[in-house]
Parts: C-alpha cells; sequence; structure tokens
C-alpha cells in the first residue's frame, strides 16, 4: 500500500498520462505510425501498450488497472479515452469501456447517470 504522499503523486501521474491520453484521440487522425507512436509510449506509462489493451480480457484489463491504484475518475476516465480511441482506430474498445463502466457503477456503490448514459451510448454504437 502506498502511504498518502506517494499515493498523491502516483494519483496526480496518471491524471497527467490519461489527460495526455485523452488530448491524442481527441484531434482528429488518421492514425499513421507517428500517432501510434505516441499513443503507445503514454500507455507505457499505465504498463501497457496498444496490442496488450487488445489483448486484455475486460476482466484482465480492470484487475490491471486496480493494480495501478486508479481511483474512480481516473477509471472513467481512462474508459472515455478507450471510447473516444475506437472511434477514431481500427480499434474497437467499446466492450472493455462499457466493462469498466459497470464496474464503476458497481462496485463505487453510487449511481451515477453519466455514466448510465455513457454505457447506453457505447452500447448504441
Amino acid at each position: 500500500m502506498l502511504n498518502k504522499g506517494l499515493r498523491d503523486q502516483e494519483s496526480i501521474r496518471i491524471d497527467n498520462v490519461l489527460k495526455k491520453l485523452m488530448s491524442l484521440v481527441y484531434v482528429p487522425k488518421f492514425w499513421n505510425l507517428e500517432d501510434l507512436l505516441y499513443l503507445e509510449n503514454d500507455l507505457k506509462d499505465l504498463a501497457m501498450n496498444v496490442e496488450s489493451l487488445n489483448n486484455f480480457e475486460e476482466e484482465e484489463l480492470i484487475v490491471h488497472l486496480q493494480r495501478l491504484n486508479l481511483d474512480w475518475n481516473q477509471l472513467e476516465l481512462f474508459a472515455d479515452f478507450l471510447i473516444a480511441f475506437s472511434k477514431e482506430s481500427q480499434f474497437d474498445f467499446s466492450q472493455k469501456a462499457i466493462a469498466i463502466y459497470n464496474y464503476i457503477q458497481k462496485e463505487s456503490k453510487v449511481f451515477s447517470f453519466g455514466i448510465n448514459a455513457k454505457i447506453a451510448s457505447a452500447k448504441n454504437k
């Protein structure tokens, strides 16, 4: 278990990685090799790459993210990244995102209409 100071530093680091990932997918791209290398480099900070992300089963991905100590907001942001990346690339991570959203709804013990709407939207695509 991390002490509070290290946990805060790790949380800030993860927030920065997630913000950078989101900035990469919200700019319309054709996903050439250079773009994928930027994405791979940022995913490396979360101990994964596009291939391993693609190979993860939904439950395995959730366990992996738990090991990184992502909080509920960070998990939601990562799922948002998966949805955005799925729209702009040849990969479809929407089922993994739905699994993360469902996990948040179940385990956080707080019902979120926003997450529920994201689940519905992802299922309709």
